[in-house]
C-alpha cells in the first residue's frame, strides 16, 4: 500500500460473516472484509485528502476514517484483495487534480446573432396578437 501512500499503521481490516453466495460457509466463516483506513492519520497530501473524502462519500466516517466492505466472493482472499483494490483505485482518482477552468467571453458577432434572433423571435410572437374589430 506505500505505492499509493497509505502504510499499514492507517489501515486496519476486520472479517465479519457475509451475506450472499458461499452455502454453508456462509454461516460458519467470516469471508466479508472491512477495510478501514484511519484518513487523519495518513501521510496522504491535504489536497488528496479533500478529494479522497468527497469521492468516498458515505464511506467516510465521522471520525475520518475510509470504510469498504467487500462481500463479493466467496473467500477471505479474494474479498480482501478486491477491498484493497477499491481502496487503491479510489486513491488513484484522488490524486488527480481537476484541471482548472478558464474563464472565456462569447465572440461580439454570438452576441449580436442571440440579440437578432430573440428581436426576430420577438416580432413573430407579437404578430400573433388578436386581430383588431374593424368598425
Amino acid at each position: 500500500m506505500d505505492a499509493i501512500g497509505l502504510d499499514a499503521l492507517v489501515i486496519s481490516e476486520t472479517f465479519v460473516r457475509a451475506t450472499g453466495p458461499g452455502g454453508q460457509n456462509v454461516n460458519k466463516l467470516a469471508t466479508a472484509v472491512q477495510l478501514r483506513v484511519d484518513l487523519t492519520a495518513s501521510r496522504l497530501p491535504p489536497d488528496v485528502k479533500r478529494r479522497l473524502i468527497t469521492l468516498a462519500g458515505r464511506r467516510v466516517t465521522a471520525g475520518g476514517e475510509l470504510v469498504i466492505v467487500s462481500r463479493a466472493h466467496r473467500t477471505q482472499a479474494q474479498n480482501r484483495a478486491e477491498a484493497r483494490e477499491r481502496l487503491a483505485e479510489l486513491v488513484r482518482l484522488a490524486e488527480v487534480r481537476p484541471k482548472r477552468r478558464r474563464k472565456t467571453r462569447a465572440p461580439r458577432a454570438a452576441k449580436e446573432r442571440r440579440l437578432e434572433t430573440k428581436t426576430r423571435r420577438s416580432r413573430i410572437k407579437a404578430g400573433r396578437g388578436r386581430v383588431g374589430d374593424t368598425d
